[in-house]
């Protein structure tokens, strides 16, 4: 049974940059905000929307897997909400056998962005989770922080 867990933050950056770097500019700001993690995000199919099949390499020793394979399931440009589901590696190797990461954005100010992520999940039945959403969220949160720094620093 997929399960749902929710958190939001607030970012310092306005809403048309944030969303224009977690959506056209991501395959090339990942590994700029994500230096020591990324080494890589490459388009395997697809044009950036839905369908669209993306591999994130990471660095080797960093993490139990060397690549996430993700696809875009949900692209929405008026509602500023992209869904990202992983589909090979990361965390379905790590126990979990469903896993996608909504991201919807909503300007507060011109300079101020509401970021409320969505991560649902399902674990394989026979084993004991081994990845805790709170902890996935803890990942994402620390990649938009990363993510807010390196847009107000002039990218």
């Amino acid at each position: 049974m997929i399960k749902e867990f929710n958190t939001q933050t607030t970012l310092n950056v306005g809403l048309e940059t944030l969303w224009t770097a977690q959506s056209r500019d991501f395959i090339f700001i990942v590994p700029k905000v994500l230096p020591n993690i990324v080494k890589d995000v490459q388009v395997v199919q697809g044009d950036g929307g839905v369908g669209t099949i993306l591999i994130f390499n990471f660095l080797p020793g960093i993490s139990p897997v060397n690549y996430q394979r993700e696809e875009i399931t949900q692209f929405d440009e008026l509602s500023h909400e992209i869904g990202l589901q992983v589909i090979e590696g990361g965390y379905l190797n790590q126990g979990l056998s469903y896993y996608k990461t909504t991201f919807q954005f909503t300007a507060i100010t011109e300079d101020k962005t509401l970021v409320n992520v969505k991560i649902s999940y399902d674990h394989e039945s026979d084993i004991e989770e081994k990845v805790k959403p709170t902890k996935t969220s803890e990942s994402t949160l620390f990649y938009l922080g990363c993510l807010e720094k390196y847009l107000l620093n002039g990218a």
